[in-house]
């Protein structure tokens, strides 16, 4: 599922803040969105503006965000967490779409990109046969709750770092990519750590792996780590167009010599089909702080021990939740 950075969605639920007589708290799929208070009632359609949402410059509706460099984040107001922004379905151009429409460029907004590749070092697109590192954040697809239930599953840590994808071609070339575009060989990270792990020979053909890439100069390396290194998050077989499941992704890792992102939980059995799948618990499970440090982790990423498909997404069932005092207090 590809995320819908800015969508006509449904104001669920309002109730009051306290302290502050003009606003309100709304309920925006499972996003908290504090709103001013008369401008909606529960059932309005609004346009959900979702976090990292770059707001375009000249726009009136846009122009109280200008201090803020136009950039949706999550913040504090008088207490009460607000993630995105919801305005009046008047700032579109013509006739209010369906409930779910994507209208970013109908408004002109990008997303937010903490920094871009030096084009020198850009090699050409991501490879189409896989697929790109963009995990969907729970609380615009609360559906995949019910579509995990009752399943085994497990959780590993979200780290804070940059996305990698290593990719063998079935010919044996070794194609490594940032998270949109694939790079030069050169002396920047995402091919140092191919060379580290001498991926274009221990990966086999047609398989790709994709990870974070963690370290000193990467984001503020919260993992307190000596030297660059990779830790991986997915298999891929391109031949099959299937991720690995848990148990064949572990052992392929530990096979080709490559460390994985560290494993939270496995659930199974009895605990797996009583398990509390509510989107309070999981932000719950996403606090806390990488291990070894005073650094709080930047969330968590749940998937089934047996890869399955997701109605509710289009793709595999796979979420990410983050850690909301990693997003007040720690993001860039």
């Amino acid at each position: 599922m590809e995320r819908k950075l800015v969508s006509i969605q449904r104001i669920d639920h309002l109730e009051p803040v306290s302290g502050a007589d003009t606003l309100l708290k709304a309920r925006v799929m499972g996003w908290d969105v504090v709103v001013k208070k008369g401008e909606y009632a529960p059932g309005d359609a609004c346009v959900f503006f979702e976090i990292d949402s770059l707001l375009p410059e000249g726009r009136p509706w846009a122009e109280f965000l200008r201090p803020r460099g136009f950039r949706v984040k999550t913040v504090r107001l008088r207490g009460v967490l607000s993630q995105g922004l919801a305005l009046p379905t008047s700032i579109l151009p013509g006739e209010v779409p369906p409930l779910g429409t994507d209208v970013r460029d109908a408004l002109g907004v990008v997303k937010f990109e903490p920094a871009l590749p030096d084009t020198r070092e850009v090699a050409g697109p991501f490879p189409g046969q896989v697929p790109k590192t963009d995990e969907i954040r729970l609380q615009s697809a609360l559906g995949v709750l019910d579509e995990l239930r009752s399943h085994d599953f497990f959780v590993t840590t979200k780290l804070d770092g940059t996305s990698g994808t290593f990719f063998r071609t079935l010919e044996g070339e070794l194609v490594a990519c940032s998270r949109n575009w694939a790079l030069k060989r050169g002396p920047n990270p995402v091919w140092r750590v191919a060379e580290r792990y001498a991926l274009d020979t221990a990966l086999p053909p047609g398989f790709a792996v994709q990870g974070e890439l963690c370290g000193p100069g990467i984001q503020k390396n919260r993992l307190g780590l000596d030297a660059l290194d990779l830790f991986v998050f997915s298999v891929h077989d391109t031949r099959t167009g299937h991720f690995l499941g848990h148990a064949d992704f572990i052992a392929f890792c530990a096979e080709h010599g490559l460390r994985t992102v560290p494993v939270e939980h496995v659930v199974t059995g009895e605990a797996a089909r009583t398990f509390d799948h509510g989107l309070e618990h999981y932000l719950k499970l996403a606090q806390g702080h990488y291990t070894g440090t005073k650094h709080r982790k930047e969330g968590i990423v749940v998937r089934p021990l047996v890869e399955r498909p997701s109605p509710t997404l289009g793709g595999r069932l796979s979420f990410k939740v983050i850690n909301n005092d990693f997003l007040l207090k720690d993001e860039d």
